[in-house]
């Protein structure tokens, strides 16, 4: 597996920002959006720093700079270079620090102050998202990253072929599929991860929720996670949520046969657009998970493929209404003491 800047895991370059034509884009950034409200606040200052260090990085290149010259130029490590251009949660930028290195980079002003304005936003963001108080306990390290960029998406993607996905779970089926496999994680732990995942729930119903397009294997609800009980609410909860505009589910039914999804689970997450160009904050990004791991993917290939994918599943998946009538049968199955019943 092949490592990234983040821990485990796996994230490509974005190539497309290179190819964009960097005094055009640049003039056009706004400080608000159109609901008046502070970047930060409609794209995570998460995605807005690692949308900063693109830049600096397409700067830099352009000026043909090196990382090294530039750290020996701005008096710096270059580790601290590396950082900036990463994205990095611990660079606290100052306007000194920008002007330095617009100047170097032979910015012109009109650019230059649209990235102290950016820059600021970093320092101005009322409070640090929820998730950073788990970073370093309750989070594995190759998840933490896929949580911040959740909390700043546009939309979410999801095909699960074997469990309700997290951000739909109620919390006693959280706590079932948590516990396996038997001895890999204390009670603390799961204690610990449980909560983080209902706390991740809270996106879907803040005052700008993600468009969360679920694809159901019809066998997630006849697998029965802690019991009759568990599952009864856990399938209650699924067609309670299917009343928010925001949230899809669809099922893939037995009846399909083969499919575009069968090799694996994975979240497709979209970004809204970024403030200094017509294209998004962020690329698109596949997120497929482990049980001691994860893949971030991002070429193109990558995401056309995991298109592909997604367009098949909408082909052969059931329609928002029968999917619903088909969750109401695997509750009525359960209810009556026949889940194998379908």
């Amino acid at each position: 597996m092949e490592g990234n800047q983040f821990g485990a895991g796996r994230l490509h370059d974005y190539e497309g920002v290179r190819q964009l034509n960097v005094s055009h884009v640049m003039t056009r950034l706004t400080t608000e959006d159109e609901g008046g409200e502070l970047l930060s606040g409609s794209i995570g200052t998460t995605l807005l720093r690692r949308h900063i260090g693109r830049w600096f990085t397409v700067l830099r290149e352009s000026a043909g700079i090196s990382q090294d010259a530039a750290a020996r130029a701005l008096q710096r490590g270059s580790s601290t270079i590396w950082r900036i251009e990463a994205g990095d949660e611990r660079i606290r930028f100052r306007d000194v620090d920008v002007h330095a290195m617009c100047t170097l980079y032979r910015v012109a002003p009109e650019t230059r102050d649209r990235l102290l304005v950016l820059t600021k936003e970093t320092r101005d963001a009322p409070k640090r998202a929820w998730w950073h108080d788990y970073t370093e306990s309750a989070l594995p390290a190759w998840f933490g990253l896929y949580v911040s960029l959740e909390d700043s998406a546009d939309t979410i993607r999801q095909y699960e072929p074997e469990s309700v996905p997290g951000l739909l779970q109620v919390r006693s089926y959280a706590e079932a599929v948590t516990r396996l496999p038997v001895g890999l994680l204390t009670d603390e732990q799961i204690a610990h991860r449980v909560k983080v995942r209902l706390e991740r729930q809270g996106l879907l119903v803040s005052p700008r929720p993600p468009h969360l397009r679920v694809m159901l294997n019809e066998a997630v609800l006849y697998r029965m996670v802690g019991g009759t009980d568990v599952m009864t609410e856990q399938l209650r909860h699924l067609l309670d949520v299917t009343d928010r505009h925001s949230i899809s589910i669809r099922v893939v039914p037995y009846t399909v046969g083969a499919h575009g999804g069968m090799n694996s689970a994975f979240s497709f997450l979209t970004f809204p657009n970024a403030p200094l160009s017509p294209d998004p904050v962020e690329p698109p990004l596949i997120y497929v998970d482990t049980l001691t791991g994860s893949l971030y993917l991002n070429k193109a290939d990558e995401v056309r493929a995991y298109e592909l994918v997604w367009k098949d599943l909408e082909s052969r998946a059931l329609d928002e209404s029968a999917s619903r009538d088909c969750i109401r049968h695997a509750l009525e199955a359960i209810a009556n003491g026949q889940p194998d019943r379908r």
